[in-house]
């Protein structure tokens, strides 16, 4: 089995810069030259993963196959490489902690004061090699959450520090991605957050191999010669990362600066070929030249954060490229949507799509736009909460079950369409307790969602607590909404259709979170497509 090698990317000056990003782009380029490689996020927070965080805190919350919920930034890990990420991908000082502090009470220390130096760090390295120990991949790299200098990332840049001499320093590199700003009243980049926040790497026994710098315009030679000069790395291994329109070009920026090359020689390894990315490049043809552009309204309760949608708004550009058309993404606020405005609201959209979500807040709004959506034929989508949404309206205004509605909002309702799952009725803990990660669906033959698969049976991501309540399956089939996919395991309704409406879907799975660049998910590329035809029957 051949060695597994470690990259590691930190930051430093400011977050949210784009780790996730560089880290995904380097990914796709070593997987285009022939490298297994994956990508796991280590995050200095204290809770276990980030299920019970509100999106307003963290963002959306990224649910894998097997199950695990994680943070967002897995998501475009998978997107990237169109290779699955699991539990093992996500590591929290949470998990570390209570994976250790299990370990002192089993007693597997054997009475030893138990330290972050070593059991803290053994731990976290432990959890880095984890993904590497099945011989599957040639290279991990793994995304230091944080900022370099931060209280809670200090354990980790000190396991990082232990790796590089465990390993072997060709076994290793360390990019460290920071801010280079520039100052208009000087008219000059400046870098000297940069140097400092290198001085805090070295502080704490690391010296980077690679700089990546985060800037609005190019960097002259000067500037990098200056950070190359004063940060200890030569001058191939600063690297420019300068804002682009869209995150898919980034890898495109990374292999025109090198940056692949810079790490497979500090690694050691062949560059084997160049990377071909013609489906890639294909994509990022079709998404700058669109054909076509429609409106579509997502109607959530987290608006004011965009991340708390990312899958979401991320699988709008991949079935917009499929479709060639160019998607206006409008985030509407469920609280502002009542039955006197929905009109003025949504009328001029070519689509809604009615996001996930917990809790009542807002749901009434939803409500009201999924009614507007059905009674005025525009093409529709729901997702989980969406779906539910669906259900409860059509109980309402078709059905005529007066207040139909969720147990989650109304525990007492008359008409309980969307009901508490039977094994999640003695569930008293809410991180982790959901029904989470990758169930089976059988789709009916003569469905759209049929025709948008291709295939009679499919697996989808779930992250929910309430289901379809089977009681009132009939009904809901003689009034003309029609369960299209049924877990063949448990008869859990999955999918609902309105056949006679031009596009009407709601789903109970995540579909946002399986759409990659070469692999756009199908139900979103089917809406897309139908909001088109919507358009173009207007006009």
């Amino acid at each position: 089995m051949t060695e597994v090698k470690y990259v590691f990317v930190t930051g430093g000056v400011a977050s949210s810069l784009g780790k996730g990003i560089i880290s995904s782009s380097l990914a796709k380029l070593l997987q285009s030259r022939g490298y297994n490689v994956t990508i796991q996020k280590l995050d200095p927070y204290i809770n276990v993963d980030p299920g019970t965080l509100n999106p307003y805190e963290h963002g959306e919350c990224y649910v894998t196959i097997d199950g695990a919920e994680t943070d967002l930034d897995l998501g475009h890990y998978e997107r990237f490489l169109n290779v699955h990420t699991t539990q093992a991908n996500n590591v929290t000082t949470g998990r570390i902690y209570k994976t250790v502090i299990e370990k002192e009470r089993r007693g597997d220390y054997l009475g030893k004061t138990v330290q972050v130096i070593p059991h803290i760090t053994d731990e976290i390295k432990r959890s880095i090699k984890l993904v590497g120990t099945n011989g599957e991949y040639d290279i991990v790299i793994t995304e230091i959450g944080g900022t370099v200098g931060d209280i809670e990332s200090l354990p980790y840049i000190e396991a990082v520090r232990q790796m590089k001499w465990d390993q072997g320093l060709n076994n290793c590199v360390v990019i460290h991605l920071t801010l280079v700003p520039y100052l208009n009243a000087t008219g000059e980049h400046k870098t000297k957050p940069t140097q400092h926040s290198v001085k805090t790497l070295l502080e704490a026994g690391i010296q980077p191999d690679v700089l990546v710098l985060r800037t609005e315009m190019e960097l002259t030679e000067d500037v990098k010669e200056k950070v190359a000069l004063f940060c200890n790395v030569d001058k191939q291994s600063v690297v420019q990362s300068v804002d682009v329109s869209s995150i898919y070009e980034v890898p495109i920026k990374m292999l025109e600066e090198g940056l692949d090359k810079t790490v497979l020689n500090r690694l050691k390894l062949d560059l084997k070929k160049d990377p071909p990315l013609i489906k890639w490049r294909d994509f990022l043809r079709k998404q700058s030249n669109p054909r076509e552009k429609v409106t579509i309204g997502l109607v959530g309760k987290y608006v004011e954060l965009a991340d708390a949608y990312k899958s979401i708004t991320e699988s709008f550009a991949h079935g917009g490229a499929a479709n060639e058309c160019q998607v206006d993404l409008q985030l509407i606020h469920s609280e502002e949507i009542i039955p006197e405005n929905v009109s003025s609201q949504l009328e001029h959209l070519d689509g809604i799509i009615v996001a996930p979500g917990f809790g009542p807040r807002g749901i009434e709004g939803k409500i009201t736009a999924v009614k507007y959506a059905r009674e005025n034929n525009i093409p529709f989508f729901g997702i989980c909460l969406g779906m539910q949404c669906a259900v409860i309206e059509f109980a309402r205004n078709v059905l005529n079950f007066d207040k139909a509605d969720s147990t989650e909002m109304n525990p007492k309702t008359e008409y309980p369409v969307i009901d508490l799952m039977e094994e999640q009725k003695s569930i008293t803990y809410k991180g982790g307790t959901m029904r989470l990660g990758g169930y089976k669906c059988r789709l009916s033959k003569d469905s759209k969602v049929y025709g948008a698969y291709e295939k009679s049976e499919i697996i989808e991501r779930h992250r929910h607590r309430y289901e379809f309540n089977n009681k009132y399956l009939k009904d809901y089939a003689e009034a003309g909404m029609i369960a299209t996919g049924i877990n063949p395991e448990s008869d859990l309704v999955e999918i609902v259709e309105i056949p006679d409406h031009k596009w009407f879907v709601g789903v109970q799975f995540h579909p946002e979170y399986s759409s990659t660049v070469v692999n756009p998910h199908p139900l979103f590329v089917e809406f897309i497509k139908a909001c088109c035809s919507k358009k173009n029957d207007m006009e």
